[in-house]
């Protein structure tokens, strides 16, 4: 149903550590995140610490889920920092949904730095059962 994104992420997290400051690539940071299936929907857990939920957004565009979010620097105007490791900036994570999913009744929610996105299953894709006639009963069918 959920989709693998970009299989060079690690390399580019690798690239962003080596050879610039995490957040400020000209590609925007990744997002870490867990995704699985509970019952008829699938839930998606995005870390998003130090994010306030006003500069997140979430666009879904021809099955693609698509979540920006940026932290802003701490420190105040004129602050030299010493140690600079947590990223800031402009985060992003692209989701390429499968058919099988209802991307207009996706919710989300934000609590204590993860955001939480629900996807349901659309109904045309949920299992359903199908019942078998008897040879009798196809016989009344095309008569």
């Amino acid at each position: 149903m959920l989709m693998r994104t970009d299989p060079f992420r690690e390399l580019d997290r690798l690239t962003q550590q080596f050879f610039g400051a995490p957040g400020t690539a000209s590609r925007p940071a990744a997002v870490p995140m867990d995704a699985y299936r509970d019952g008829s929907e699938f839930v998606v857990r995005f870390d998003l610490p130090g994010v306030t939920a006003d500069s997140i957004t979430l666009d879904v565009e021809r099955n693609v889920l698509t979540v920006r979010a940026e932290r802003a620097a701490t420190a105040p105007d004129g602050a030299e920092y010493l140690v600079g490791e947590r990223p800031r900036g402009v985060f992003s994570r692209r989701l390429f949904l499968g058919d099988a999913l209802d991307t207009d009744r996706i919710e989300a929610g934000y609590d204590a730095g993860v955001l939480t996105v629900r996807i349901p299953v659309a109904e045309r894709a949920k299992a359903r059962r199908i019942t078998v006639g008897s040879g009798d009963a196809k016989a009344q069918l095309t008569a």
